[in-house]
């Protein structure tokens, strides 16, 4: 009874393997991630994509794949649009057909995947579906990691809330996506009659709900921050004749804090330190007297023609000397591929080429120990896991900035904060955003956001965070051998199945 009922539901979902409705899959996907947070659409697109590409040809399933990362990518990543277009000037149609470039070739990891399981196809399901799954892993992690990775929304972030989240500090955001990928091809399986690798992964997220030590870190005191989020409009940004206006307003809501400790966003100041020191230094010495009263740190660049200019938060009226360099840098907005050159001159971007930060030190201020991340550095957890082990030099604070203005409002800033409160969780430190427009928040070791400021207002959040020391499971092993447990984990059963087909 049961098979011939799997039959009737297998006859009655064959539309969802058709390319357009695959896409939407992709689309659906997208919605799964912030504002929405609605982590179930995740679950239920990739298991679509999983059901559709089960009994593809390896040329099939590789357009299924590439058809999913279209509709996935291009919807998430669509605001690009206003940074290249806005900003950069590029015409409409080529902008979009940038950003369409862009997610097509993000979606060739998928593309690849997907064939690869219908390569390796086990007559099992319960085989097909650790295959699928891990075929899937491999894809999300050669995303995050080859040419310097760029692994936005990857489909991990989806559960930074709901019940998979508690499994966050145990395996990570990569380790989440093998998980979702086993369940989606454990839909698949339960579909064809094998409902034991659904089962399992239904186990493990209850189980983990349930029965998961969830407590790794202690708190170490409270410090009281003032978050800046200045609202220049990024089109006056680097304008020379409101340079100084918007500096003048910049000093003036900094006077206004009054926390322990101060934070300006991303290159708050647009300028190379010395040029300010040399063209502002009536501005330059209100904000000394500002910061002896609560220290600072200031969005700047650091650095000169020469070696490069870094783009650094400095420190001003710290006991010690302090500055740090932004080192994980955004291609073609920081640094430019090999042979991008003319492409990235063309857009017109300010200090398009940059230096690298040479520390991963924390700041220590009041008894707590920050550790600053600026903009995209956060994605990379596996950059900075060596600042929260235990031990007395480890951060008990996190701290990004950025300067979201490039791309507008909507969507972009609710996805950068997603990233923020998965490493959060990962990590169990509380997190703390100042940005330029949003998404000013702070984030507690839970990951949950505890305070925000609207998005494109000038104002000052002015909350206070409770440092936390310790280490979870995933910052140990990751620490210790980097993501190579995931890796060897999606390949494992790859090799297997691969000596397998050659044994045939």
């Amino acid at each position: 009874m049961l098979p011939a009922v799997n039959r009737k539901l297998l006859l009655g979902l064959e539309v969802l393997g058709s390319w357009p409705i695959v896409m939407l899959a992709g689309v659906l996907h997208t919605a799964s991630f912030a504002p929405g947070l609605a982590w179930p659409l995740q679950l239920l697109a990739l298991a679509m994509l999983a059901h559709a590409s089960w009994d593809e040809t390896p040329g099939r399933a590789a357009r299924q794949g590439l058809l999913f990362g279209l509709g996935w990518l291009g919807s998430g990543l669509w605001w690009l649009y206003i940074s290249l277009h806005d900003f950069g000037h590029l015409p409409g149609l080529l902008a979009c057909a940038a950003v369409l470039l862009l997610a097509l070739f993000l979606s060739l990891y998928y593309a690849a995947a997907l064939a690869l399981a219908a390569w390796l196809r086990d007559r099992r399901p319960a085989m097909q579906a650790l295959i699928w799954a891990s075929c899937w892993l491999v894809a999300e992690l050669a995303r995050a990691q080859f040419l310097t990775g760029f692994p936005w929304i990857a489909s991990g972030y989806a559960h930074a809330l709901g019940p998979l989240s508690h499994w966050a500090p145990w395996i990570g955001v990569y380790g989440l996506c093998a998980l979702v990928g086993l369940f989606a091809a454990g839909v698949a399986a339960a579909l064809r009659g094998s409902g034991r690798v659904l089962m399992l992964v239904l186990l493990l997220i209850v189980g983990g709900r349930l029965f998961l030590p969830l407590q790794f870190t202690e708190a170490t005191g409270k410090l009281r921050v003032s978050l800046l989020q200045p609202n220049v409009p990024q089109d006056q940004k680097f304008d020379a004749e409101l340079m100084e206006s918007n500096l003048e307003k910049l000093v003036t809501q900094i006077e206004s804090a009054r926390g322990q400790l101060v934070v300006t966003p991303e290159s708050v100041v647009p300028l190379p330190m010395d040029w300010l020191l040399e063209r502002y230094p009536q501005q330059v010495e209100r904000l000394k007297r500002a910061a002896d009263k609560h220290p600072l740190l200031l969005g700047t660049f650091l650095g000169n023609e020469r070696v490069g200019f870094v783009n650094s938060l400095l420190a001003l009226g710290t006991a010690q000397p302090y500055d740090y360099g932004k080192r994980h840098l955004l291609p073609f907005g920081e640094t430019i591929p090999t042979g991008f050159a003319w492409f990235v001159h063309a857009l017109g971007i300010p200090m398009d080429d940059q230096g690298r930060g040479q520390h991963q030190r924390a700041l220590e201020i009041a008894g707590q120990r920050v550790r600053p991340l600026i903009c995209y550095e956060d994605l990379f957890g596996e950059d900075f896991v060596e600042s929260v082990q235990s031990g007395p030099d480890s951060a008990t604070l996190l701290l990004n900035v950025s300067n979201l203005a490039w791309f507008g409002p909507a969507m972009v800033q609710d996805q950068h904060l997603q990233f923020s409160q998965m490493r959060a969780l990962e990590f169990q430190r509380p997190f703390i955003r100042s940005t330029n427009t949003g998404a000013t928040a702070v984030i507690n070791h839970y990951g949950r956001v505890i305070a925000r400021l609207p998005a494109e207002m000038r104002d000052l959040l002015e909350v206070e965070v409770e440092g936390r020391r310790g280490a979870t499971p995933y910052a140990r092993w990751l620490a210790a051998v980097g993501l190579w447990p995931l890796w060897l984990l999606a390949l494992l059963p790859l090799v297997l199945a691969w000596r397998r087909r050659r044994a045939r």
